[in-house]
């Protein structure tokens, strides 16, 4: 018997399959290309990201400055309240850079509520750049209705 391989079969450094990049970009990171798909997943995953920081950064910083939050149910109704916290964007806005916690969570949320339609706008223009009209004027339409729902809501 013996132990060389049969003449067929090329030598078994050459059988192993190569590893293409973009099926395991573990490999070589560097070149994975920006699909529409990535650019919207690392939009929908920074935003929450943002959000879950900012609230967190914010429930930390008012249980920190005030510790009573803690023990005394009176004054955790107070922060509770719908009265307490900031309204307006630019209430928003001039807490967060005054360090208020609540101001902070506010922003966190407002965060969380942008990204969707952020995710919309890039849709559209992912759409727009492959010049796929039906979807593009699809997404317009979806946009165009959230911005009106926004300003509509701003009214009341």
């Amino acid at each position: 018997m013996s132990t060389q391989a049969p003449e067929s079969l090329p030598p078994p450094e050459t059988t192993a399959t190569a590893v293409h990049p973009a099926v395991h970009p573990a490999v070589h990171p560097e070149t994975v290309p920006l699909t529409p798909e990535l650019l919207i997943s690392q939009l929908l995953r920074g935003g929450v990201l943002l959000s879950m920081s900012l609230v967190t950064c914010g429930m930390v910083m008012t249980f920190f400055r005030h510790p009573d939050y803690f023990s005394s149910p009176d004054a955790l109704q107070r922060l509770t309240s719908p009265d307490s916290a900031p309204h307006r964007l630019a209430d928003v806005f001039e807490g967060v850079l005054a360090v208020r916690g609540q101001s902070f969570v506010m922003a966190g949320l407002l965060v969380m509520i942008t990204v969707p339609v952020l995710r919309v706008a890039l849709s559209l223009g992912i759409f727009r750049a492959q010049k796929d009209r039906t979807f593009s004027a699809i997404t317009t339409g979806v946009l165009a209705l959230l911005l009106l729902a926004f300003l509509l809501g701003s009214v009341e």
